[in-house]
């Protein structure tokens, strides 16, 4: 299996691993699966600061995991969001570790600090929200840091939402500047576990 940098010929076949999570899981609140189009442009509207990595296998996406804006202002610079998806037939066998490891490689290398993830929860696992990310980002050593109760609504039904966080840098009181992720070497993309 090969790590690279998503491109917007990729739209189409990472449309259709999103596609399944909007239309029968809560795991994303999206109600309608975008077009193609719109999928790839967020694939580069991303990429004009952040990771967007794939898992790919004899020529097969298997996975991707992404990083965004935490907030729009400049004090949130040091700070992301991180998305990731896996297609469903191969989900639990590890690919979802390799994104994320490379994910955070990439993210350290750019000068970011905080990494944090937006989870749709509830208290009993059901058929639309199964545990598995909660559990995914326990074991990758995020922290549960705060629940907003009731606040999104999907099939009939309504969801928390959890905030989990990891600090992946030093805190200083003279952080470097956050580089893009076009602004890293060929040398360090290699590092980060990318197959260039």
């Amino acid at each position: 299996m090969k790590l690279r940098i998503a491109t917007v010929d990729d739209a189409e076949e990472l449309l259709q691993i999103y596609k399944p999570y909007v239309e029968n899981t809560a795991i994303t609140f999206e109600y309608e699966v975008p077009d193609c189009k719109e999928f790839a442009q967020r694939i580069v509207n991303t990429l004009k600061t952040y990771p967007y990595i794939i898992a790919v296998k004899y020529n097969e996406i298997l996975g991707y995991a992404y990083a965004s804006t935490f907030k729009d202002r400049a004090a949130y610079d040091w700070a992301i969001e991180t998305s990731i998806y896996i297609k469903s037939d191969v989900r639990h066998s590890g690919i979802g570790t390799k994104l994320y490891d490379c994910l955070e490689k990439l993210l350290k290398t750019q000068g970011i600090l905080n990494a944090n993830a937006c989870i749709a929860y509830l208290e009993t696992e059901e058929k639309h929200l199964p545990a598995d990310s909660t559990k995914f980002h326990e074991h990758f050593g995020f922290k549960l840091v705060g629940v907003f109760h009731k606040c999104g609504y999907k099939f009939e039904k309504w969801y928390d939402m959890i905030w989990m966080e990891k600090l992946i840098g030093e805190h200083s009181n003279t952080p470097n500047q956050v580089r893009k992720i076009s602004q890293l070497s060929q040398a360090e993309l290699k590092s980060a576990g990318l197959d260039i």
